[in-house]
């Protein structure tokens, strides 16, 4: 098996990207959506949660606004946060990993993969990729962003030259989904 990580700033398209390798049939582990499902309704993460950082989590599952109130420009608070978080989606990726040992490739969607050490848990690297104007044009469109909330994530991501710089694959997204695509099923045509 081949473990291909996939990874990308904010706005670049990597969600579009991971579900194009899902419909060519390569399985994806999400780490977001791992995390989602741990502090959702019910998550198994909410306990754990609510004990260190009080009043952050309801029924509902985890207050992202209030948890990030909570742990942003606070390293102590935040590296609580992810001893918490962090091996709970390393028990869900390798589930996964078990769960796909006969598949030839898989992909490991991880937002912060270069950022966190992720790399050495792959075989390869695609950096999904776009021009700073189309980012920043993706980002500002979703509900509540605002230009000062861009800049704040875009300061704990490695910026997107050092991501390409050491990727095995760089996917562009700023070009037509057909054009993307191609990208795309050239990769598994390499490696699976």
């Amino acid at each position: 098996m081949i473990v291909l990580g996939l990874t990308g700033s904010i706005g670049m398209g990597k969600s579009t990207v991971a579900a194009i390798f899902k419909a060519e049939g390569i399985p994806v582990f999400d780490a977001d959506a791992a995390v989602h499902r741990l502090q959702g309704p019910g998550g198994a993460l909410l306990v754990a949660i609510e004990a260190a950082f009080p009043g952050s989590t309801s029924r509902d599952g985890v207050d992202r606004t209030a948890l990030g109130q909570r742990v942003l420009g606070d390293s102590s608070a935040l590296a609580e946060l992810e001893a918490i978080v962090h091996p709970a989606v390393a028990a869900e990726r390798e589930a996964f990993l078990a769960a796909n040992a006969g598949a030839a490739l898989v992909v490991l969607d991880i937002p912060l993969l270069f950022e966190k050490g992720g790399e050495r848990l792959v075989d390869k690297v695609a950096v999904v990729s776009a021009p700073a104007d189309v980012q920043q044009a993706r980002v500002l469109a979703r509900q509540g962003m605002t230009p000062a909330r861009l800049q704040s994530i875009l300061a704990r991501q490695m910026p997107d030259a050092d991501k390409r710089a050491r990727a095995d694959y760089v996917i562009d997204t700023a070009v037509p989904i057909d054009r993307t695509r191609v990208q795309v099923r050239g990769i598994i045509a390499k490696l699976a």
